[in-house]
């Protein structure tokens, strides 16, 4: 049978449980929440690494020329730009690789279409 000391230890101990129960749980809650911040930080540290390392790239003038010979066909008022199409591209390459011409020329077309209205429009 219980006698009332061990049922007067039970509930000690069961209160004593109970009162540490949600403790502990908002405990490893935290601990978890701190694994998932560093994580987060050291995610962020690395993105902050390659955005300083393209603004380095960004503040070098050979790299900025270099960015707009390449991307935007730039060139200095005395240099010639060519083309090269090669034989084998021709046909219905345009359609895989995208327009031929650049896209700038594609822009300046259509604002001048934009800017000449269709004959016969009676304005």
């Amino acid at each position: 049978m219980l006698t009332s000391r061990a049922a007067i230890l039970a509930l000690v101990v069961c209160v004593i449980a109970l009162s540490l129960a949600y403790p502990l749980r908002e405990y490893v809650a935290q601990r978890a929440q701190i694994a998932e911040l560093r994580q987060e930080r050291e995610r962020m540290e690395e993105s902050v690494g390659r955005l300083r390392q393209r603004e380095e790239e960004l503040s070098r003038d050979s790299y900025v020329e270099r960015e707009a010979r390449a991307r935007l066909h730039y060139q200095y008022p005395d240099e010639i730009a060519y083309i090269v199409i090669r034989p084998d591209a021709e046909g219905d390459a345009e359609d895989e690789d995208g327009p031929r011409e650049p896209w700038f020329l594609t822009l300046w077309r259509s604002v001048q279409e934009a800017d000449s209205p269709p004959p016969g429009d009676g304005l």
